[in-house]
């Protein structure tokens, strides 16, 4: 399975973005089965979980990013979303996104840098 992050791009503080995953390869019920998650890791920072979403829909956010960000997911399509609003300049990071448990192989990334 290969981790397809985009979305990513250079954004002014307090603006919105929409990032988005594909699990490519990814068997859909081995897919829709699983919790998925976004993380982000910023430069010389360890990678960071923030939102979670379970099988059943069920979410749950980092005090972080708790208000700001919504994960979501589209089983048909092997997809996750993560929409990110109020932008904050400790938002900037590389962003990706994987199973919350037993993770597949990471992908690239996509990178978010936020402005002031």
């Amino acid at each position: 399975v290969r981790m397809v992050e985009s979305g990513g791009k250079l954004v002014q503080a307090g603006g919105s973005l929409s990032l988005s995953c594909y699990a490519s390869g990814a068997i859909l019920s081995d897919f829709s089965g699983n919790g998925m998650a976004w993380y982000r890791q910023a430069p010389g920072k360890q990678r960071e979980l923030i939102a979670t979403i379970t099988s059943g829909g069920r979410t749950d956010h980092a005090d972080s990013v708790k208000g700001r960000f919504t994960i979501s997911r589209l089983n048909a399509k092997r997809m996750v979303y993560l929409q990110m609003n109020s932008l904050k300049p400790e938002d900037s990071a590389v962003y990706y996104c994987n199973r919350h448990a037993n993770q597949w192989s990471w992908g690239q990334g996509t990178q978010v840098t936020v402005f002031s």
